[in-house]
C-alpha cells in the first residue's frame, strides 16, 4: 500500500536527516556529498506526501458527510469535493510511484562524452563533427558548461574523434542513453551521383569519477610528453605541453592536447582515463544485473545502433523504442529534448513494472 511505503519513506528521511549533521560524517566527503543528495530526493517525497496525505483527509471527510449530510447544498459541496480530491489522488499516486522508483546514483554526475567517426569515411568524420554541434546546443540551451578535452580532425571537416565533458545538473540521468551507435543517411558532399550514403559514429557517455569514486595508481600509469599538433598557435610543436597516458593494466590510453599547459593536460586526462575505468565497473555492475531486468535499456552497449538520422525523408528513429520524429533539422540542431523524454518515460515505465513484480 502507497501509504505503508510513504511512512517507510519518511522513518528513512528523518533517519538522514540526523545522519547528516553528525561530525564524523560531516567529515566524510564521499559519504556526506551521497547523503546530501538522498535527502534531498527524499525531501522531495516529503513534499508529495504531505499533499496526499492531505487529500486523502479531504477525501474521507466529504465521503462521511455524504453518509450522514441531509442538506442538498451541503451534499452538492461534498460531491463536488470527492471529486476533485479522487482526481488529484489519481494523479499524485502515478507522480509518486514513479518518485519511489530507486534512482541511479550516477544520474546526477557530470559526463565525459567520446564520438568516434565511425564507417563511412569522410562523411562519417562530418557526421561526428554534426553530433557535436547538436550535443553542444542542447547542453548550452540547459546551461550546462561544455569544454573539449581532446580532438583530431577529419580530412573533410568534422572529427574522427572527439572527447568532451559537461558540467551541469543531473547531466549523466540526462544523457546516458545516447551512448551507442547512431547513423545518418544522405547525400554525402563528396557525392557527385546524388546517392545516397549511410555513415555512422559512435557516442560514448561516461559518468566523470570523483577521485574518491576510482583511486589511481600512479605507478601503473605511464606518462608521455610530446608536442602539440593541429591548430593552436605559436606554441604547437614548440612546448611537450600534450599528454599521452599509458594504464598499463588495461592498455587504456588517453591523450590530451587541448590546454597550453602540460599540468592543465595531465589533469584533464587523468579525469578521462579516471572516468573510463569508473564505466568498465559500472557496466560489469549492469552486466550482472540485465539477467534479472532483460527488458531494460542499456545505456553501455557501444556496438548498439540506436537512432538514424534520415536527411531525404526527414525523420529520426530510436531503434530501441521504436519512435520516430520527423523533425531532423530541429533535432540536429539540438532540440534532441523530445528523444530524452521518451526514452527516461520507457526506462521508468519498465523499471516500475521491475519494482511491482518484486512486491
Amino acid at each position: 500500500m502507497l501509504q505503508e511505503k510513504l511512512q517507510i519513506v519518511k522513518q528513512r528521511f528523518d533517519e538522514v536527516s540526523d545522519l547528516i549533521i553528525q561530525p564524523d560524517i560531516i567529515a566524510d566527503q564521499k559519504r556526506y556529498i551521497s547523503l546530501n543528495r538522498e535527502y534531498k530526493d527524499l525531501n522531495a517525497l516529503m513534499e508529495k506526501r504531505d499533499e496526499y496525505l492531505s487529500l486523502l483527509r479531504n477525501k474521507e471527510e466529504a465521503e462521511a458527510i455524504i453518509s450522514d449530510e441531509k442538506d442538498p447544498e451541503m451534499l452538492a459541496m461534498a460531491k463536488e469535493e470527492l471529486d476533485v480530491s479522487s482526481k488529484k489522488l489519481l494523479s499524485l499516486e502515478d507522480e509518486i510511484r514513479f518518485m519511489l522508483i530507486p534512482k541511479d546514483p550516477e544520474d546526477v554526475k557530470n559526463v565525459m562524452m567520446e564520438l568516434r567517426a565511425g564507417t563511412g569515411g569522410d562523411e562519417a568524420s562530418i557526421f561526428a563533427g554534426d553530433l557535436f554541434r547538436m550535443y553542444t546546443k542542447y547542453c548550452e540551451g540547459r546551461g550546462w558548461k561544455v569544454n573539449v578535452v581532446d580532438m583530431s580532425e577529419g580530412t573533410s571537416g568534422g572529427f574522427k574523434e572527439i572527447i568532451f565533458e559537461v558540467n551541469g545538473d543531473q547531466v549523466y540521468g540526462t544523457l546516458k542513453f545516447e551512448s551507442g551507435v547512431h547513423r545518418v543517411q544522405r547525400v554525402p558532399q563528396t557525392e557527385t551521383q546524388g546517392r545516397v550514403h549511410t555513415s555512422a559514429a559512435t557516442v560514448m557517455v561516461l559518468p566523470e569519477a570523483e577521485e574518491f569514486d576510482i583511486e589511481l595508481d600512479m605507478s601503473e600509469i605511464r606518462i608521455e610528453r610530446t608536442t602539440s599538433t593541429g591548430p593552436g598557435g605559436q606554441s604547437v610543436n614548440t612546448t611537450y605541453s600534450a599528454i599521452k597516458l599509458h594504464h598499463e593494466p588495461t592498455g587504456m590510453i588517453v591523450s590530451c592536447q587541448d590546454q597550453k599547459s602540460s599540468h592543465k593536460n595531465l589533469e584533464k586526462a587523468l579525469k578521462v582515463l579516471r572516468s573510463r575505468l569508473y564505466d568498465m565497473e559500472l557496466a560489469k555492475k549492469q552486466a550482472a544485473d540485465s539477467e534479472k531486468r532483460k527488458s531494460m535499456v542499456s545505456s553501455g552497449d557501444r556496438s548498439a545502433k540506436i537512432r538514424t538520422y534520415n536527411y531525404p525523408q526527414g525523420r529520426v528513429t530510436d531503434h530501441r523504442i521504436g519512435l520516430t520524429l520527423y523533425d531532423l533539422q530541429n533535432i540536429i540542431n539540438g532540440d534532441i529534448q523530445k528523444l530524452i523524454d521518451e526514452m527516461q518515460l520507457y526506462q521508468n515505465t519498465e523499471k516500475l513494472k521491475f519494482s511491482d513484480e518484486l512486491l
